[in-house]
Formats: C-alpha cells, sequence, structure tokens
C-alpha cells in the first residue's frame, strides 16, 4: 500500500494545482505534459530504488541459500568421514541460517511484489505520456481551428457594424444626389418661368431715329395706305 501511496501522491499534486489554474487550454496542455514529465521522473526515481530494494534482498536470500548449501555439503562429508560430531556444527549453523533464509524469502517476496507494481505503474504511465503526446498536436490543432473560427466571428460581428456603416453612407449619398437634383430643377423652373413684359416690348419695337419713320412713311405710301 506505501508503494501504492506514493504513486498516487506524485500524481495527483499536480493535477490538482492544475485545476485551480485552468486558464488557455493550450498553455495548459503544455504544462500538463511538463507536469507529467516530471512525474515520470519521480516514478522512474521511485521505481527504481524499488528495484534496487528487490535485488538487495534476491542478492541477500541467495547468499544465504548458497550457505546453507555449503554447510549440507560439509555435513554430508562429516558424516562420510565420520566425524559426526563435525557434521552436528555443519548442521546448527545450517539451522540457524535456515530461520534466516525463511525472513530473507519473505522481505524478497515482498519486495519483488512492489517492484513488479511499480514497473507495471512507470510503464502504464509511459505509455499514457506517449499517447497524450500524439494527441497533443491533435488537441492543439482542434484548439487553433476553435480560435480561428472565434476570429472570423468577432470580425463578422465587426463587419455587420461596417455594413452599417456603408448603408449610411449610400443613404447619405443619395440624400446629396436628391438635393442636387432637386436644386437644378428649381433653377431650371426659375429661369423657364420668366414672362416677356409689356415694358421689353416697347424697349424691342422703339425706334427713336427720324430716317426709320420717312421709311416706314414710304412703305405705307407704297402700300396705298
Amino acid at each position: 500500500m506505501g508503494i501504492i501511496s506514493r504513486f498516487k501522491d506524485i500524481m495527483s499534486a499536480n493535477i490538482n494545482a492544475l485545476m485551480d489554474k485552468w486558464e488557455d487550454p493550450e498553455k495548459m496542455i503544455d504544462q500538463y505534459m511538463r507536469n507529467l514529465e516530471s512525474d515520470l521522473g519521480k516514478v522512474k526515481a521511485e521505481t527504481a530504488s524499488v528495484m534496487a530494494d528487490e535485488a538487495r534482498a534476491k542478492r541477500e536470500l541467495d547468499e544465504c541459500t548458497a550457505e546453507i548449501n555449503k554447510l549440507q555439503a560439509y555435513a554430508e562429508k562429516a558424516v562420510v568421514a565420520g566425524n559426526d560430531d563435525d557434521a552436528r556444527q555443519f548442521l546448527s549453523k545450517k539451522q540457524t541460517l535456515v530461520t534466516k533464509q525463511q525472513a530473507l524469502q519473505q522481505a524478497y517476496t515482498l519486495a519483488a511484489d512492489n517492484a513488479s507494481k511499480m514497473r507495471q505503474m512507470h510503464d502504464k504511465l509511459v505509455n499514457d505520456i506517449n499517447e497524450l503526446s500524439a494527441r497533443r498536436d491533435t488537441i492543439k490543432a482542434k484548439i487553433k481551428v476553435a480560435k480561428a473560427q472565434q476570429t472570423v466571428n468577432k470580425i463578422g460581428a465587426n463587419m455587420t457594424g461596417a455594413q452599417e456603416n456603408l448603408s449610411a453612407f449610400s443613404k447619405m449619398e443619395a440624400k446629396a444626389d436628391r438635393m442636387l437634383d432637386e436644386a437644378n430643377a428649381m433653377a431650371e423652373l426659375n429661369s423657364s418661368g420668366l414672362e416677356t413684359t409689356v415694358e421689353d416690348l416697347e424697349e424691342k419695337y422703339k425706334v427713336s431715329a427720324p430716317e426709320v419713320d420717312d421709311e416706314l412713311a414710304a412703305i405705307k405710301a407704297k402700300m396705298g395706305m
């Protein structure tokens, strides 16, 4: 339970910190990967330590077993040589080592079990990181597309205002054209509405020169008037 507890503590610390600081998804996914890499380093160190415990327990067990086998062989040789007292000493020491061997066997079994669990958790974390690393590019691509869509939406909203301004500008231009047309029409009406007055006709036909009157009298005489 101690091994699993340490592993969970390592994995949960950075996750909880990230949940409290969730901001920009693109930045946070990079931070999450960095934290996982850091977690992996810690898990790897823990795994190496546990594996070292396993190796040490195995070495001590093997050394004890080898010593027991050696004492057994000496005891057998002593019996063959007819030295039962020597054989008893070898067997007595062997019994002491057998008791020690049982304790070493238990220690090795526990160390081997811990090492196996840590290796499994380490390997799973490595696989998870590799999988997440492969998915990171896809996630980032989705984030970029989402941001681009947000930009398009924002520009689209601004374009609505721009279109309104363009429409208002066109209305003002049309109003100006109408004002100019009305002014031109009024000027045309003013110029065409002037009538010829009697004073104008008098001025037109008024001739003060005497020779003109003489010519008029000649025309009337010729016409019998």
